[in-house]
């Protein structure tokens, strides 16, 4: 059964010298996996168009037995070039990929959390790497997973709570301009690193990096 859609590449390993694995995120499959065979030879139809991040409009073949499906076609939509430039962007954009693997079932349509790393990855392939993006990435993926907390219900401070209300308000474009304390952005981080330890029992590696104080 050959299916087709947007996706954004979340993750490539090599299978065998010739092809590779790549895993996707679809608004309408969800998370899948898939197998580009060739794609590692340079006259490859796929060269170019696999690498981390990378959206596309894609056709993949289902498999009848198993969870790894063949890869047909792939046409680029975007590169998201800019996240090349800094490799604090490609941990951001990283841990973000992780953050949803963790927090998702696969292959379940998720055309909001689709959306959202979308519009996440834009914004951080064009803006400086910040805390604050980072931040409201989780911060909007909670209230995608229907976990947002009560924010009156909490211990935050006054201060760092208006900073939870306009990184929530706001789109990933407009984040850099919330300026919080390093007071508030410490206490902010402490609180979700908690928190989402809590609901999904583990956190992405390397948080702690690149959520620090500019």
């Amino acid at each position: 059964m050959i299916e087709s859609g947007a996706g954004i590449i979340l993750r490539t390993l090599p299978l065998t010298e010739t092809s590779l694995i790549v895993h996707w995120l679809g608004p309408a499959f969800g998370r899948i996996a898939t197998v580009a065979k060739g794609a590692r030879r340079p006259k490859s139809p796929f060269a170019g168009k696999l690498d981390l991040f990378y959206e596309a409009d894609i056709s993949f073949t289902r498999s009848r037995s198993g969870d790894l499906h063949a890869l047909r076609e792939a046409s680029l939509r975007h590169t998201n070039a800019g996240l090349r430039l800094d490799v604090e962007k490609l941990r951001q954009a990283a841990y973000a990929a992780s953050f949803i693997v963790r927090a998702t079932e696969p292959e379940t349509p998720l055309p909001d959390i689709f959306e959202l790393l979308r519009r996440f990855l834009e914004s951080l392939s064009a803006l400086e790497p910040a805390p604050q993006l980072v931040l409201a990435f989780e911060l909007k993926m909670l209230v995608e997973l229907g976990l947002e907390p009560d924010w009156n219900e909490t211990r935050l401070e006054p201060g760092t709570r208006k900073i939870v209300e306009a990184m929530l308000q706001r789109e990933f474009s407009s984040i850099p301009g919330v300026k919080p304390t390093d007071r508030q952005l410490s206490e902010l981080r402490q609180f979700l690193h908690g928190f989402i330890i809590f609901h999904l029992g583990k956190i992405g590696r390397g948080r702690g990096r690149i959520i620090q104080p500019q």
